[in-house]
């Protein structure tokens, strides 16, 4: 299995998705990744590595930036390591891609060359939270459909379910909506319509809505919303969790009583840091496109993109992508397109 790394994507590259691959590498001899990006950059970077027999170099002259509008970019920049290493997944060179860049110009890319798996109407940007309670909670969407319909998010329902039962290994993957209230007739036209439908949906553990408060809690495994609500959830979890690590720390250093405590406390501190180190998580993926596309943060380091890797190996592995999309089809009835 082969999986093609966007070299050139994120803020840390090409620094950073090399010394990941190399990472990855040497903790599976099984794993083989091809580099996609300046050849000579690429080559610099993984000096002794780059005549390694589980890696390869696919040579790209543009780069697709976090700046750029996605569509105009994917059609201009045809060159660019990330649409190369798309490219190549639909020509069957790669099994899987692995990136760090722009999230809009993946999509735009993956939608366009892979396309998307039969059944679905609109694919979605995933992202996966640390639970208090459970293994943690995969979120979507979160960026690539602003104004979901009530079809998109039960297709969503359907896709993170699948993904937590042929890929994570979670038999009854629960299925929450996020809303502001627990109570069936919350919130906006398209909520109360897919909370109907998922409710008479069999095949799937529907919970019913999730509170904001209540996303890091383990009640459910998959929780769905539309892209505006979960960008800005996720966004504001990261930020919080920054933050409220960053005061912690602080409060522990004021005097010699609490870096005592700090002291006692250090092997939990260290614990809840890397529970919300997205670092750690590697990346999520893109869910109900025709192929494996795995999206890292754009601040990945080494170890992010090397846990990616490794996340999309074991995808593959479990060849699950076909069953997911078999399964897809067995449910198209019912995650049709409404007026």
């Amino acid at each position: 299995m082969r999986i093609g790394l966007d070299a050139m994507g994120g803020d840390l590259a090409p620094m950073a998705p090399v010394e990941g691959a190399i990472m990855a590498v040497r903790g599976n001899p099984a794993l083989k990744v091809t580099l996609v990006g300046s050849e000579a950059v690429v080559r610099q970077h993984l000096g002794e590595y780059a005549s390694h027999p589980q890696i390869a170099i696919h040579g790209a002259t543009e780069v697709i930036s976090m700046d750029d509008e996605p569509v105009p970019a994917v059609r201009k920049k045809r060159h660019s390591s990330m649409v190369e290493v798309v490219r190549a997944l639909q020509a069957g060179t790669v099994d899987a891609v692995v990136s760090a860049g722009n999230t809009g110009a993946l999509m735009a890319s993956g939608m366009l060359h892979v396309g998307r798996m039969q059944g679905v109407e609109r694919p979605a940007l995933t992202a996966v939270f640390p639970s208090v309670k459970s293994w943690g909670v995969l979120l979507l969407d979160v960026g690539a459909n602003l104004e979901p319909k009530p079809s998109h998010l039960v297709q969503y329902a359907l896709l993170g379910s699948l993904y937590c039962q042929e890929v994570l290994g979670i038999a009854e993957p629960a299925v929450g909506l996020l809303n502001v209230g627990v109570e069936e007739g919350k919130g906006p036209r398209e909520l109360r319509e897919a909370y109907g439908r998922l409710k008479e949906l069999s095949g799937i553990r529907f919970v019913g809505n999730i509170e904001a408060r209540e996303l890091l809690q383990g009640r459910a495994d998959v929780v769905v919303c539309g892209g505006f609500v979960g960008n800005v959830a996720l966004k504001l979890v990261e930020g919080v969790a920054r933050d409220i690590f960053h005061e912690v720390r602080g409060a522990f250093g004021h005097s010699w009583g609490t870096r005592a405590a700090g002291l006692i406390m250090r092997p939990h501190l260290r614990e809840f840091s890397r529970k919300m180190d997205y670092q750690t998580t590697g990346g999520a993926p893109l869910l109900g496109l025709n192929g494996i596309i795995y999206k890292c943060h754009g601040s990945s380091e080494a170890r992010a993109f090397a846990a990616a890797l490794d996340m999309a190996y074991a995808y593959l592995a479990k060849d699950a992508q076909a069953r997911i999309r078999s399964r897809l089809l067995a449910a198209t009835s019912v995650v049709g397109d409404e007026s």
